[in-house]
């Protein structure tokens, strides 16, 4: 399983890398992106409202103990290309595991495919680059690159990024809401 999600985020990786043929040509390109989004007069609210735990990963000792009911709030923008791919800047925080606030920010970009006739519906995976900061840890930034998933009708998306681990560490996967507020 962990091979399986290590594999999904190297491959949204590999557009990016491809187009680019120096590390300075994807800095470039990444930059460009970042900037178009901070541009961008669309703004997006994120709701995230559950954390799975991984029941291959975890005992039940630790599954008991864990709040699975990530609820929070957060603010973005983002933009769509012509090929209908999503990049946005986010920033939310939620109760974690441990019922304590935790906070994310970063950089995200979802490849996404059309799903039926109308282009209503849309499904991609991508990746988030960011930080996240957690009582645990004093709250100091952690970097987090992660992969992404989601599914899109006119706006308002369901995505979820997974977090790989260890055994009763990690292997959560965070699920949001993601609303065009114009």
């Amino acid at each position: 399983m962990k091979k399986f999600f290590c594999l999904v985020f190297l491959l949204t990786f590999v557009p990016m890398v491809v187009k680019a043929a120096t590390f300075e040509e994807w800095k470039e390109k990444f930059l460009g992106e970042v900037g178009a989004v901070w541009r961008s007069d669309h703004y997006d609210a994120y709701l995230p409202f559950y954390a799975w735990h991984n029941r291959l990963a975890y005992d039940d000792e630790h599954i008991a103990k864990y709040n699975e009911n990530a609820f929070g709030f957060g603010l973005g923008k983002s933009i769509y290309d012509e090929k209908g791919n999503w990049y946005g800047l986010y920033a939310f925080a939620f109760k974690d595991s441990n019922s304590k606030l935790e906070t994310v920010a970063g950089f995200a970009y979802q490849h996404n495919w059309n799903i039926g006739c109308s282009g209503d519906w849309k499904v991609g995976v991508g990746y988030t680059l960011g930080m996240t900061q957690r009582e645990e840890y004093y709250y100091i930034p952690i970097p987090m690159p992660l992969p992404i998933v989601g599914i899109e009708y006119k706006g308002i998306a369901l995505q979820a990024a997974y977090v790989p681990g260890l055994k009763n560490f990690g292997n959560v996967a965070l699920f949001w809401l993601r609303m065009r507020l114009n």
